[in-house]
């Protein structure tokens, strides 16, 4: 490449990360084969991280100072070491493959021809990897996009098959965009067949997971190539229907068991029958010094056992199959709308999922990022999410985790966490989000919310000193002083013209739940929790 960093290749690959990470969840609910254990959304994606991970580690230099040869290296490493089942190893020699070809010619730009060579030496390898290949799954549709590439060539302009050492950056993006995105949609074609392929798919009424997966992925490279502005190719949806079939013969042993053996002159083929005696699905990839092992069986540590002495074992990772399988029906016979919940503290978190949440921990801060509110939407049981987001200075970062998700979602104007947990007492799961949401905000409209805490800092106008009681009504300061009389005029405040006050009590609070009682303006029914939230004594909310 004209760019001697590798800025431009971290930008690539955080695009086919992101691509696939908006809509791992679809891509979970589709797999079927060789286990319906709906994580190969989550392979594929750990995959992928683990690249992006090795590419930060390495920021900042220049690809020549670290050599062609060691960076492939680097990188195959990084994908083999997060990859994780069937989907995710496979991807990793996919990301191996590629890697090896496009550095396998120093001083030659990426152009179309080296990247259908990539393709082409790559889909055979990934084929090779499988001891038992099937067809219909995401090595067809990697077969696919590879012959679409090489049938282009035939079709292409001379000076855009072979780039010149002139051409701008811009220039050779945009050729490659090209024909991936050609690539796209053959690929798309083909994730459409595999049902015609793959018995367990037609009759569980799914394409295959792994190579929607893919076609997601290389999405995700074309809007890279295209830069900051680039649109994402337009995928198709795939929704997995509520009752999905599990396959009947592949789903016999429990452990999906993965682990990392490091050693010398490791030969991969010695290990397959063996493991092949304790199970199936045996994937055995890597090199003489380091192989990825993959197995479904009922015995993992006999799998271990295998390679004592002949290397060191790490990264041993054991998922039980027939949890996530249980795990994945639930998920699509749930409910049609979901809730995401910032939360802080181990009381508070409980009551949120006491009611159905699912907690995105939101720190001392209360401050969660983007991706881990779109990891909590992704993690809903349920086809539409409303997020709560628990403070003003969540709601930006929960808007923008709503744009990024596939699944509808958008944000209720819950500003703090007792607003939250009462506006969430009014779901329900069986109606539409938008329907919810007129619901929760109808429920937030008759709510006053405020709350006691210790002064962080003397006051200026010189009414409290650090460590005070500071009573808080709708984000004004409206008591302070002693806790007791603090709590007493700042539940009054809130509690004029209403019926319940609802007292949750944080960590550290001076005055004991049982006692809070006392503080409560007589005719006023009292809920008391305890949430231990860092920060506020006490949070209250009235209505």
């Amino acid at each position: 490449m004209p760019d001697p960093s590798i800025a431009r290749f971290r930008r690539v690959i955080s695009s086919a990360y992101a691509s696939l990470e908006a809509r791992r969840q679809e891509v979970n609910d589709l797999n079927v084969f060789p286990v319906a254990d709906g994580d190969t959304g989550d392979n594929m994606a750990m995959t992928l991280r683990a690249v992006m991970v090795e590419l930060d580690r390495l920021d900042g230099q220049e690809v020549d100072e670290i050599g062609r040869t060691e960076l492939v290296q680097a990188l195959a490493r990084a994908a083999l070491m997060g990859a994780r089942g069937n989907s995710g190893v496979i991807l990793s020699q996919i990301v191996r493959g590629a890697a090896e070809e496009l550095a396998s010619r120093p001083g030659e730009l990426v152009d179309p021809v080296l990247v259908a060579a990539a393709f082409a030496s790559t889909a055979d390898a990934a084929y090779d990897s499988v001891r038992e290949p099937a067809e219909g799954t995401m090595l067809t549709v990697f077969r696919e996009m590879a012959h679409s590439l090489t049938r282009q060539l035939a079709h292409l302009e001379a000076d855009k098959q072979r780039l010149g050492r002139d051409v701008s950056e811009a220039q050779q993006d945009a050729v490659l965009a090209e024909v991936l995105e050609r690539a796209i949609e053959d690929g798309e074609r083909a994730v459409a067949r595999t049902p015609e392929q793959l018995e367990v798919l037609r009759e569980s009424g799914v394409v295959d997971a792994g190579g929607h997966g893919l076609v997601l992925i290389l999405a995700g490279v074309v809007a890279g190539l295209r830069g900051d502005d680039g649109e994402l190719p337009e995928v198709q949806h795939y929704e997995a229907p509520q009752l999905s079939l599990p396959h009947h013969e592949d789903s016999r042993y429990r452990y999906c068991t993965n682990f990392i053996v490091a050693g010398s002159d490791l030969d991969s083929r010695e290990f397959l029958p063996r493991l092949e005696g304790l199970g199936d699905s045996v994937l055995v990839v890597g090199d003489a010094a380091t192989l990825k092992v993959h197995v479904h069986t009922d015995e993992p540590e006999r799998a271990v056992a295998l390679f004592d002495g002949v290397g060191d074992v790490a990264n041993l990772d054991v998922a039980d199959m027939r949890e996530q399988m249980a795990e994945r029906s639930a998920r699509l016979a749930s409910g049609r709308t979901g809730v995401v919940a910032v939360a802080a503290g181990e009381g508070l978190e409980r009551l949120f999922e006491e009611l159905g949440a699912h907690v995105v921990p939101g720190g001392e801060t209360l401050n969660p990022s983007t991706y881990e509110l779109l990891a909590g939407i992704h993690g809903v049981a349920a086809a539409e999410v409303l997020v709560l987001p628990s403070s003003s200075n969540v709601v930006m970062a929960a808007e923008r985790a709503c744009e990024l998700s596939e699944k509808p979602a958008r944000v209720v104007p819950a500003l703090s966490q007792q607003a939250s947990l009462l506006a969430l007492v009014e779901l329900d799961p069986a109606a539409s989000s938008d329907e919810n949401a007129t619901r929760l905000e109808g429920a937030l409209s008759g709510v006053a919310t405020g709350g006691v805490a210790p002064a962080a800092r003397d006051d200026a106008q010189g009414r409290f000193k650090q460590g005070d009681a500071v009573g808080f009504a709708d984000g004004e300061i409206i008591a302070w002083g002693g806790a007791g009389s603090t709590l007493t005029r700042t539940i009054q405040h809130l509690a004029a013209g209403a019926e319940i006050v609802t007292v949750i009590a944080g960590d550290g609070a001076p005055i004991a739940l049982a006692e809070i009682d006392t503080h409560v303006p007589d005719g006023v029914e009292i809920e008391t929790h305890e949430g231990g939230q860092p920060s506020w004594w006490w949070l209250l909310a009235a209505q």
